[in-house]
């Protein structure tokens, strides 16, 4: 009888309900601890938890693959695997570079002022839907040359994406996707409409860059382009929205570092790359053996399955000193959040930038930033990626 695919397929029984999912590095660290490498029966996939052995998967994409079945009807450079991966990342490389970066910078900055000053006079702002989500995906779009008055759709579209497929019963798995493979198709009808236009009057965005790329003298097929419009649309947008929320998180639970960083801004970028160590906007990836392996005298075979634990990593005392502890000037911080080798996160650059124009401008206008009363955190559901849905503080206006 074939395996009925619900939650269970995805999340571990360790992390089976929406509360443990909330915090779960304790339940990771427990299990880097006494199992490093172990198989899950329930999800029919190896499980590595160690940083030393997470980090030499993501860098051996000979021997473990990114390309694997999937739950959406889109491929990406996120696996694919090389030759055409190589191709395909120097093509668009050019758009993340430092020199596109420092382009990017001012607008970055005001938008930013700009989404504060319409909450300044509140006292009061929800963190993820005033800031954290339309300022990655306001850029994003942008940088593809989507129209202002489609931009919120394509948050809707963006969440639907994240949120992945996955359900508690079958019927919920089944309407879940259902709704997952309409946007999808949504997504897909608008970007070659794009794409359609931009053939006849081309424009300076990304979108008309890669309708003129070419491959070995090839021109990308209308499916490659759509398909990476749609890995910018999610991937520059909800990891970037977690990492500017969960940066907000770590000033509220340890207020201290809100005068610590106000009096001495040069700390920034080390708050950005601790806050991505320490809160990982992605808990894991999977990765498919594509022959015989053996870590930890653990038999892996070609094909099976390999998730590799970026949080627990990220937390692993053999690389980070008392690693359940937030130290904003922790150096060297070599964190796996953005991954490794081939397939380190594209995007980084811009995430970086994104979140650290982020917290100049909230600490540079905001003071006192709290959580407020009687919240409780309601964790999103997409499958490995660490995101609360809502993040409510109250400030003081500077």
């Amino acid at each position: 009888m074939k395996k009925q695919i619900t939650a269970g397929t995805f999340f571990m029984k360790e992390l089976d309900s929406p509360e443990k999912r909330l915090f779960p590095f304790s339940v990771l660290n427990e299990l880097r601890e006494s199992t490093p490498v172990r198989y899950d029966e329930n999800r029919q996939c190896w499980d590595v938890f160690l940083y030393e052995d997470v980090d030499a998967i993501l860098r051996n994409h000979d021997l473990f693959s990114s390309e694997r079945k999937r739950t959406v009807e889109h491929d990406d450079i996120l696996t694919m695997d090389p030759p055409r991966h190589n191709h395909m990342r120097n093509l668009v490389s050019k758009a993340f570079s430092p020199k596109a970066m420092q382009n990017q910078e001012t607008k970055i900055r005001e938008l930013a002022n700009d989404l504060l000053s319409q909450v300044l006079d509140q006292g009061h702002m929800n963190m993820i839907h005033d800031l954290a989500a339309p300022l990655p995906v306001i850029i994003i779009a942008e940088m593809l040359g989507v129209p202002k008055e489609d931009r919120l759709i394509f948050k809707e579209w963006s969440d639907t994406v994240v949120k992945g497929v996955s359900g508690d019963s079958q019927e919920e798995y089944e309407a879940v996707a259902a709704e997952h493979k309409r946007v999808n198709q949504e997504l897909t009808q608008y970007f070659l409409s794009m794409m359609a236009k931009r053939r006849q009057e081309p424009q300076a965005d990304l979108i008309t860059s890669l309708l003129h790329a070419e491959i070995d003298g090839e021109k990308l097929t209308d499916k490659e382009i759509v398909d990476f419009c749609i890995l910018l649309l999610v991937a520059g947008n909800e990891t970037t929205t977690n990492l500017i929320t969960h940066g907000i998180r770590v000033l509220t639970e340890q207020p201290e570092l809100q005068s610590t960083l106000k009096q001495d801004p040069a700390l920034i970028p080390s708050f950005v790359e601790e806050t991505l160590r320490y809160y990982s906007p992605v808990l894991g990836q999977a990765r498919i053996a594509k022959q015989d392996a053996e870590i930890r005298g653990q038999q892996i075979r070609q094909g099976d399955t390999v998730t590799v634990w970026l949080a627990a990593a990220n937390r692993d005392p053999r690389k980070f000193a008392k690693p359940d502890r937030f130290k904003v000037d922790r150096s060297p911080n070599p964190h796996l959040s953005f991954g490794k080798g081939i397939h380190f996160c594209l995007g980084a650059p811009l995430a970086r930038l994104e979140a650290r124009i982020a917290f100049e401008t909230i600490l540079g206008r905001m003071a006192n930033l709290r959580l407020k009363e009687g919240t409780n955190l309601v964790i999103n559901p997409a499958p490995f990626l660490y995101g609360v849905h809502e993040y409510p503080i109250t400030f003081a206006r500077v």
